[in-house]
């Protein structure tokens, strides 16, 4: 598939160099993190400001040609792929911290802008933004998927961080969905509905976020377990016993393996919980206490306690590198990472179910989790040239998901549809499905918003 000579046409006019048909760049932008082969855009085009994205749709509209709004790159669903060829809206020189409202908790910012980032210049005010998916994703594609990370447990998600949106509409128009008031009644919540819409309803270029104070004092510590299930329990117990631990992350031995090898660390091979504490000296000394004799009772051992900065980040190191570690230590070339969310007190029974999988497969994988939240991941190494390999990961991944629905829980916690979850989405949504098709088709009627994402839709 090419673009219609007409549309490049205009779009050099427009965009001059920022719009480029080079094979081996719109190759790039088919490169995510996921299993998924690769598709790519016909073109891609780097636009600038809120103005230039409304010109670049509406002219798309005009020639029906799809638009890929890309971030990073860094989604694991295939959400930045090209089905139908089309335009990928390439947002990262929008990366612009537009305001900081240091007295309202809040700032202003350009999709672009990567999580890290983001944090560096809000340090200075003594201020940070807590959602942290472990890749260094940009702040649009966090928005867009409805991202989540390892603070959630504390913290929340993005659709609790998000105050408001900018977004271009399928026909050119801009729309501001909020303000910066903490809470609203007024209308219909737009926010929420393109938090997590991948793209799909419209393309985001300003997002106000909350911001929270840099905490006092910081400490991390990690502890052992005999096994999987007593690591979960004890997670479990740490949340119900209302303990506002700041982050709470599960390795199992097979993802401390993994890490071992490819950091060189010499982690114990087993079961691990990984804490933070966020608060002033005598709280997180009071959080440590309740952590520590809860471990303790699922007999918790080995318990590591850091609180110098570089401490702390050798111990989030080793688990915000897993997806990496496991890729290299591994059987394939391409990280093949799902995720499910189930409620806590469902989570030991799915995952020593999944872990029973997994030992009874030749591919076993780690099972890594923010289990304050009853979110976890398993991570394949996957050789995308072998049937085989590819089958077997996919029985696998059916076997969690459907788990994962029969108790009460989400075929995704934060990773999102794209393209890797449609059919779950369909089962777990049941009758539902068709108000989020209906919702597409009446903002999106010419289905030029990154399609074949989430549902299916006829172009009218």
């Amino acid at each position: 598939m090419s673009l219609n000579p007409k549309l490049l046409g205009l779009l050099r006019t427009q965009f001059g160099e920022r719009i480029t048909t080079v094979a081996t760049i719109c190759r790039q932008h088919a490169i995510d993190e996921s299993w998924h082969s690769p598709s790519p855009p016909d073109a891609v085009c780097y636009p600038e400001t809120t103005q230039e994205v409304s010109q670049l749709v509406k002219l798309a509209v005009q020639f029906n040609t799809p638009l890929i709004p890309y971030g990073a790159g860094t989604s694991l669903e295939g959400h930045i792929f090209a089905p139908e060829g089309g335009v990928t809206v390439d947002l990262s020189r929008m990366n612009q911290l537009l305001a900081i409202n240091s007295e309202d908790l809040d700032c202003v910012i350009q999709p672009g802008i990567r999580r890290k980032g983001l944090n560096d210049q809000l340090r200075h005010e003594g201020l940070f933004f807590p959602v942290d998916p472990g890749a260094d994703a940009s702040l649009g594609g966090m928005v867009a998927t409805r991202a989540s990370g390892t603070n959630a447990v504390r913290y929340g998600t993005m659709k609790d961080n998000v105050l408001a949106l900018t977004a271009v509409m399928a026909d050119g128009a801009i729309v501001h969905t909020g303000t910066r008031a903490r809470k609203s009644a007024a209308g219909y919540d737009l926010t929420r509905l393109l938090v997590g819409s991948e793209g799909t309803l419209g393309i985001i270029t300003e997002i106000t976020l909350k911001l929270y104070p840099i905490p006092d004092y910081q400490a991390a510590a990690r502890v052992t377990f005999p096994s999987t299930s007593a690591a979960v329990e004890s997670a479990i117990q740490v949340v119900q016993f209302g303990v506002p631990i700041a982050r709470m992350e599960l390795m199992d031995a097979q993802g401390i393996k993994a890490i071992n090898e490819y950091s060189k660390m010499n982690l114990p091979l087993l079961p691990t919980l990984f804490f933070e504490f966020h608060g002033s000296k005598s709280a997180v000394s009071e959080q440590a206490d309740q952590v520590r004799d809860i471990v303790q009772e699922h007999d918790g051992s080995d318990y590591l306690w850091a609180i110098k900065a570089e401490d702390r980040n050798q111990l989030w190191h080793a688990r915000h590198t897993a997806h990496y570690a496991v890729i290299a230590t591994g059987q394939g070339s391409r990280g093949w990472t799902t995720d499910v969310c189930v409620p806590v007190s469902k989570l030991v029974d799915c995952i020593v179910q999944t872990r029973q999988d997994l030992e009874s497969s030749f591919m076993d994988a780690p099972i890594i989790g923010h289990v304050g939240d009853g979110n976890f991941h398993v991570i394949f190494s996957v050789d995308p040239d072998n049937e085989r390999q590819i089958k077997e990961v996919k029985r696998l991944n059916e076997r969690l998901v459907e788990r994962a629905l029969q108790m009460d829980g989400t075929c995704t916690g934060e990773h999102g549809i794209g393209l890797g979850k449609k059919e779950w989405l369909q089962q777990e949504a049941g009758t539902a499905i068709k108000l989020m098709e209906i919702i597409k088709g009446a903002l999106d009627p010419k289905g030029v918003l990154n399609p074949g994402k989430i549902v299916n839709h006829n172009p009218s």
